[in-house]
């Protein structure tokens, strides 16, 4: 045996396998690619069933009491898994990891790691350690030594690139467990961002998201002024980046040299996600969002007067604890009032430690469910309405793929990330190439058109 192949036999994953459980949201779904890239430099490939891995990481989230529960079934399933395979190494990672602390580990012993959300960069020197003790751990330290990204991402897409250029939250809404279990805002260099998205084009990715719980605060914590604006500009001129879009802006921060930077830039999406969680000023005081219903739709439409062809999406929670039917009917007023493209509708989820839990008045599940169902209404008409502008255009779509249901109907977006579907009869697409369609018909969540020739 050589050096080099001696090497190799001592890694700990060769031969082996992993699998990532995600749950949550995009910054999820980017801690992900993080912890695979980690496991590959160790020499594990993926498995194609979590049932064969050697290394299964379960990346959890906390922000809704549904997730909770499916994610607590998940890891009870695992003791079966386990018993099967005792070799096999099982890490709960993320929110729930964090929120949740050892108490996890204790409940469910088959709990090998437990990792908080600080410890996103340490996956690789945390299982090299345990491997040679076996000895279960909980690291839940929120202190953070460095933003900064360094290692190997393994992009769950060959052209869509998710970039983290922040951590954490400084808000502290009433309902939000975030920033407990994600801790304070810490931002990237702009010139650790840029060498991420150079490397990303470089290996073939057109479109670059850039995350954030608040993009709007980005380099706060750095000092410095209009950075986000900067640092889209910044993103715009990189060759070769064709889309660059951003999540989650907060309605108290986004600034006019944002806006100013997506109407003036080149591949800047014209795509606006501002939640705005309630209609109601009260609601809103309640919520600790630090803005009025007023200031939100002067907001709207100063963006609209920059950027006319924009799309604008929200999010919106109905139940608060305290919310009247008058102040639901003021956010159902608002709904209509804003015309969204889309929104995503939430259920108020009591989350422990948060002071909203300890509200009083908590709003029954029946009337919640009621209140959900007429929003829905409301928004569906609204989405159907915006959707129909758009038939009889044609729109730059790139490429996802064929859909789930029909291998024969393909789908993409656009630019303002409207989804679309087409038929395919013996047309040459592939996932990631940019192709013009024109649209023919609109439904409520999407449009559908024909590919043009």
């Amino acid at each position: 045996m050589n050096e080099m192949e001696k090497q190799t036999r001592d890694l700990p994953g060769t031969g082996r396998y992993y699998a990532i459980l995600n749950y949550g949201c995009q910054m999820n779904a980017s801690d992900a690619e993080h912890y695979a890239g980690q496991l590959e430099e160790l020499g594990y490939a993926p498995a194609a069933d979590y049932n064969a891995a050697d290394v299964v990481v379960m990346n959890t989230c906390c922000v809704r009491d549904s997730a909770e529960k499916r994610i607590l079934g998940k890891i009870g399933e695992m003791k079966r898994v386990k018993a099967a395979r005792p070799d096999m190494v099982l890490v709960v990672a993320g929110c729930m990891a964090q929120s949740h602390g050892d108490q996890l580990q204790r409940k469910y012993p088959q709990i090998d790691l437990l990792l908080g959300t600080s410890y996103v960069d340490s996956l690789k020197d945390v299982l090299t350690a345990f491997l040679e003790d076996r000895c279960p751990q909980a690291l839940m330290n929120l202190a953070v030594q460095s933003s900064e990204f360094e290692g190997t991402r393994v992009r769950q897409s060959g052209f869509a690139a998710w970039i983290p250029i922040m951590y954490g939250c400084n808000n502290f809404c009433s309902y939000c467990i975030v920033p407990y279990v994600r801790g304070r805002e810490r931002s990237r260099s702009q010139e650790n961002i840029l060498a991420e998205v150079r490397a990303a084009v470089a290996q073939g990715y057109t479109e670059i998201t850039l995350l954030g719980q608040n993009v709007d605060s980005y380099g706060n914590d750095l000092g410095q002024r209009d950075a986000f604006a900067a640092l889209l500009r910044a993103v715009d001129q990189v060759p070769g980046v064709r889309r660059v879009h951003y999540m989650t802006n907060h309605p108290k921060d986004l600034s006019d040299a944002v806006i100013a930077a997506v109407a003036e830039g080149t591949h800047i999406c014209e795509d606006f996600h501002l939640p705005v969680q309630s209609g109601s000023n009260r609601i809103l005081k309640a919520m600790n969002r630090r803005y009025t219903r007023e200031e939100y739709l002067t907001l709207v439409e100063k963006i609209r007067a920059r950027v006319p062809n924009c799309t604008i999406t929200t999010d919106i929670i109905v139940g608060f604890p305290g919310e009247t039917d008058a102040e639901f009917e003021e956010t159902l007023d608002l709904v209509r009032q804003v015309g969204y493209d889309a929104a995503f509708t939430f259920i108020y989820s009591k989350r422990t430690g948060t002071p909203a839990a300890k509200m009083p008045d908590q709003v029954p599940q029946a009337v919640k469910h009621e209140r959900l169902n007429r929003l829905m209404e409301a928004q569906n008409a609204n989405g159907l309405a915006v959707n129909q502008r758009y038939v009889g255009r044609t729109l730059e779509v790139l490429v996802e793929g064929p859909t789930e249901k029909n291998p024969k109907v393909w789908n993409g977006r656009t630019r303002t990330n409207k989804l679309v579907l087409w038929p395919v009869a013996g047309e040459a697409c592939k996932p990631g190439e940019y192709v013009n369609v024109k649209i023919c018909s609109a439904q409520t969540w999407l449009l559908k058109g024909e590919l043009c020739k």
